[in-house]
């Protein structure tokens, strides 16, 4: 809600600065076009942010959140389209009561836009810091089974942890193999014959623990 407060400020910034510069510098014909450009970039807003910026829009990338998909993947385009088209009854024809409803109700805080297309809204940045979220208490003789763990930065380690807590909520090991296969693609590391994807992602946790941890100490 605080980030689409800020989208919404943003358009009212400019709504303004056009009255403002229509009373000294545009004729009545230019300030009728230029709210009609305004108007229709606060339409599609939402579909071209999150289509191209990676499920964020301004407010968004302020609040540190952003769409992805159940699946762990980047959402495609018809699931933006989706999540654009059914603000209709989101937001305009229930007056926003809709959508806060199935956002306070659904265990994932998904409007009806986010069930129809498969998305969800996550965090971009840990809950907690980091050394609260992985393996804080680790041994120190332990050698790390995949050393690419370093590699990856804090966003990429959190997350892994949503993917983690997301699975131990609802079950949904899709997302735990998906985001395993996008890991193991980004480090090229093949998945040892006897880890399943699950405890790949765990042994990355604790390896990129243990690695930073290293890493701080020199």
């Amino acid at each position: 809600m605080l980030a689409f407060l800020i989208d919404i400020g943003i358009f009212t910034a400019l709504a303004i600065i056009g009255l403002v510069l229509s009373a000294n510098l545009f004729s009545q014909k230019a300030t009728g076009g230029y709210f009609i450009v305004v108007g229709l970039a606060l339409l599609f807003y939402d579909l071209v942010c999150e289509s191209f910026f990676n499920g964020q829009s301004l407010g968004k990338y302020v609040m540190k959140i952003r769409v992805i998909s159940l699946d762990g993947n980047r959402p495609r385009f018809s699931q933006y389209l989706l999540r654009w088209l059914f603000r209709l009854i989101d937001c305009s024809l229930t007056s926003y009561i809709a959508g806060v409803l199935t956002i306070a109700l659904t265990d994932k805080g998904q409007r009806i836009g986010d069930l129809v297309a498969g998305t969800a809204i996550i965090r971009t940045v840990p809950r907690t810091k980091r050394d609260k979220v992985v393996f804080n208490h680790f041994d120190d003789s332990y050698i790390p089974v995949f050393t690419q763990a370093s590699q990856l930065t804090d966003n990429d380690i959190a997350l892994i942890h949503e993917v983690i807590e997301n699975y131990l909520k609802t079950g949904n090991s899709t997302i735990v193999y998906n985001m395993a296969d996008r890991i193991r693609q980004h480090l090229v590391i093949s998945l040892p014959p006897q880890m399943n994807s699950m405890q790949f992602l765990q042994t990355i946790l604790k390896d990129y623990s243990q690695l930073t941890s290293q890493a701080d100490a020199l």
